[in-house]
């Protein structure tokens, strides 16, 4: 089979690499355009180009699939190259009716259990809300957004301290292993597509900066939740002696106090009181201008008056 694979971030290498090693005839790579990253803006590749060209398979990166000389470009090659299959992986671009059209099947791997968390943001709404499990879906593309008939899926569990950035990496890996199922399925010709149950979508946008600042109102599980789900990026931020502190990884305890929520009650591990008079603790942070470090590490250089109130 003919295969053309779009895709862009880290998340989609486990599935490109799968096509590559299984034998697979990937003709193609449609990715992002390079971009500039670092203190130096140095033009960087996606990881998914970086993979392709590492296997001399041929890249192309369109700036816009809908309209301009791009677009006209991308049928001219797609038409030429006649793929069986598109496979698309955390592409970034939403595709045109006329490229949905052109292969025999048009394969979109998700992460997450659809209809539930359809949307740019799954794995990290997935951690924000608090769910227990969810997985992968492959799905036939249609012109909605992530609205088109289901395939084959798998599920995981969230463990209960796990970041968003850990599960991503899983469900990474889970996402090759149901893709090739799929198209296993597709070499059989035993597909059975199944609609989605709309009433049951909920929708998962992308992840924002103004998302950030921990609200210490709220209960200490939905600000574990919080810090979990904005682990790595762009991570959740309190203010700490007018400075600002992100903090990557937390854990709940068994502490109840009475005190105002924000409050630092434990300086010799960071424990600091929420909403609800339960206490979060946090176990990895990173202090304006500073590296990201373990609390221990982040407290054996700073002191922390007791009764101090992040904001």
């Amino acid at each position: 089979m003919n295969i053309v694979f779009m895709g862009t971030p880290d998340f989609a290498v486990p599935c490109l690499r799968a096509l590559i090693e299984t034998g697979e005839n990937v003709q193609a790579v449609f990715t992002q355009p390079d971009k500039p990253k670092g203190r130096g803006y140095k033009l960087t590749p996606p990881p998914v180009k970086e993979l392709a060209l590492q296997y001399n398979i041929p890249v192309y990166q369109p700036v816009s699939l809908k309209s301009g000389d791009d677009a006209e470009t991308t049928i001219n090659v797609l038409n030429e190259l006649s793929p069986d299959l598109i496979i698309v992986v955390a592409y970034g671009k939403i595709l045109p009716k006329t490229i949905l059209d052109l292969p025999k099947y048009c394969i979109n791997v998700h992460a997450s259990l659809l209809p539930k968390y359809r949307g740019a943001g799954p794995i990290q709404w997935s951690v924000l809300n608090g769910e227990k499990n969810t997985g992968v879906t492959t799905m036939l593309m249609a012109e909605g957004l992530d609205t088109g008939d289901m395939l084959l899926s798998s599920s995981i569990e969230i463990g209960e301290n796990e970041t968003a950035s850990e599960l991503h990496d899983r469900l990474s890996i889970l996402g090759s292993e149901v893709l090739l199922e799929t198209i296993k399925a597709v070499k059989e010709n035993s597909l059975t597509p199944k609609q989605q149950d709309d009433s049951l979508s909920c929708y998962a946008p992308m992840i924002t900066k103004d998302m950030c600042v921990i609200d210490f109102n709220k209960s200490a599980l939905e600000i574990h939740n919080h810090i979990r789900g904005l682990s790595t990026f762009p991570g959740a931020v309190t203010m700490l002696n007018g400075k600002r502190l992100k903090v990557y990884k937390s854990i709940c305890t068994d502490y109840i106090v009475s005190a105002a929520p924000g409050t630092v009650v434990n300086t010799e591990d960071f424990t600091v009181v929420c909403g609800d008079g339960k206490c979060i603790k946090f176990i990895e942070v990173q202090a304006e201008g500073s590296k990201r470090m373990s609390t221990a590490d982040y407290l054996r250089g700073k002191s922390i008056e007791s009764g101090t109130i992040l904001k």
